[in-house]
């Protein structure tokens, strides 16, 4: 995983029509394996101003409505909105509520009038966007004065052992790319919206056996979106290198595999 700088990342970001594809796939198998997905939705919940009271509030990026339906028992009496680009989320999603409205769309292109939600909370979804200014900009619209977009994202040093394996197997891109802490604190700062805090804390999670892992990130459908990434199988002899390279990362819990997480919590004056 290279640096990127914000010029050059956009077209190394996978295409969002494969992540829909990806997501959709992986609708029923999702929350089978979303300890990360929970474990940060539950942590950005948490940094939610303890005052807010939306009267309506947006779920982007919503997948299978986890967060839908925790934001709905936080906020009993205000109207949600469930927006994701994968249709098979949300056909997955809609039979058990948590939101009255679940709409396909883009976090670079919001189908929603101007100033219409007091809340915009977006749990890793936001990695897959190529403009991020564009996101802020959009969130900025679409929320009332003193409304709040928080999210979690991933950065760099996301799955960095598993990046670090490969690369002493075959030097190719297997793991996906994210932007710089930097990045997303630059944008934000540069943003219409007012920053409150934008901040990274790792995530780590442990497995038994590295094949644990990636067939967690292919449940999730979080498996490798890179444009240029290898085509065709993996060879045997070349898994065998991997899980070889990976077992030097080895700790008493286990293998690890870290998330780099940035939390922004944004304010529109």
């Amino acid at each position: 995983m290279t640096d990127l700088s914000v010029a050059t990342l956009a077209g190394h970001l996978p295409d969002k029509r494969q992540v829909a594809v990806s997501f959709s796939r992986a609708a029923a198998s999702y929350d089978s394996v979303a300890e990360l997905q929970r474990d940060v939705g539950q942590a950005l919940l948490a940094r939610l101003p303890a005052d807010l009271a939306p009267q309506r509030w947006l779920d982007l990026g919503s997948g299978t409505g986890y967060f839908s339906r925790a934001l709905a028992q936080q906020f009993p009496h205000s109207e949600g909105l469930a927006l994701d680009i994968a249709q098979g989320m949300l056909a997955f999603a809609r039979p058990f509520g948590g939101a009255q409205h679940f709409i396909a769309g883009d976090a670079e292109s919001l189908p929603l009038q101007s100033e219409s939600c007091e809340l915009i909370f977006s749990s890793l979804a936001l990695q897959w966007c190529s403009d991020f200014e564009r996101v802020l900009s959009e969130a900025h619209r679409v929320l009332k004065p003193g409304g709040i977009l928080a999210f979690a994202s991933l950065c760099v040093g996301t799955l960095s052992e598993l990046r670090d394996s490969w690369r002493a197997v075959d030097g190719q891109v297997h793991v996906n790319r994210f932007r710089e802490l930097g990045t997303y604190q630059q944008l934000c700062a540069d943003s219409p919206l007012r920053v409150l805090n934008v901040q990274s804390q790792p995530h780590v999670l442990y497995y038994a056996q590295l094949r644990q892992l990636t067939h967690e990130l292919k449940s999730l459908g979080a498996h490798n979106l890179n444009p240029g990434r290898p085509a065709g199988l993996t060879g045997r002899a070349r898994l065998q290198a991997l899980v070889s390279a990976y077992e030097h990362y080895r700790q008493p819990k286990g293998l690890p595999a870290t998330y780099q997480v940035v939390y922004g919590i944004l304010e529109k004056t």
